[in-house]
């Protein structure tokens, strides 16, 4: 009974109020997404799916926590969400270790993206670009190089910054979390990309 009591409050603080309120900050975060974004998650997954159609492909980056939502989405379009499939193409711009390093010492950190585009991307192909914040410069530089590539871009961001990706035209499109919180904003990202990947294996394979 004592170590029950120690592990529910230790000095002085109540550790199940604090469990339901991360719990419930983070439900929240998903349920203020849902109205404000799902109209943008829609049409995400249409490019997505009429891009896979076309014979193209995804890149997909990100920094940080980021790193591993952009290699979750890969796999999943790689291998498969729920239902069986065959692969889809995407690669994701943050696994090459050596690539990675070798463009950072040699040019800037803020082009490992954008050379690996350049090198990679093809036209009518899909940048996706996940981020809490609109201010990391790979990112930027990436979305630019993307557009003179003839890519498309989709940008999951957060409202830790009160603007918009600058780099961004009015035909991208912009899944921006409704939230200040890193944590929650990458929580609800990882809800959008499961989102995206069953809405793409819905009109690929129509069940």
């Amino acid at each position: 009974m004592g170590k029950e009591c120690f592990l529910i409050k230790y000095n002085d603080m109540n550790l199940i109020d604090r469990i339901e309120a991360n719990f419930q900050n983070s439900i929240d975060t998903k349920a203020n997404t849902l109205i404000v974004m799902q109209n943008q998650i829609a049409l995400a997954a249409q490019l997505m799916t009429h891009c896979l159609l076309s014979g193209n492909k995804i890149l997909s980056c990100g920094n940080g926590g980021s790193v591993s939502l952009a290699q979750h989405f890969s796999s999943l379009m790689l291998n498969r969400y729920e239902i069986e499939r065959p692969g889809l193409p995407a690669i994701t711009l943050t696994s090459d270790t050596s690539t990675l390093t070798s463009i950072a010492d040699n040019y800037s950190y803020d082009l490992i993206f954008a050379k690996q585009i350049q090198a990679l991307g093809q036209n009518e192909d899909i940048l996706l670009t996940l981020s809490t914040t609109t201010h990391s410069n790979n990112i930027q530089q990436a979305i630019n190089v993307a557009h003179d590539r003839g890519l498309h871009v989709i940008s999951l961001t957060g409202n830790i910054t009160t603007e918009s990706q600058p780099e961004l035209k009015t035909e991208d499109i912009e899944i921006r979390i409704p939230s200040d919180s890193m944590h929650r904003i990458q929580e609800t990202q990882l809800l959008v990309i499961n989102c995206l990947c069953d809405l793409i294996d819905q009109q690929l394979m129509g069940q």
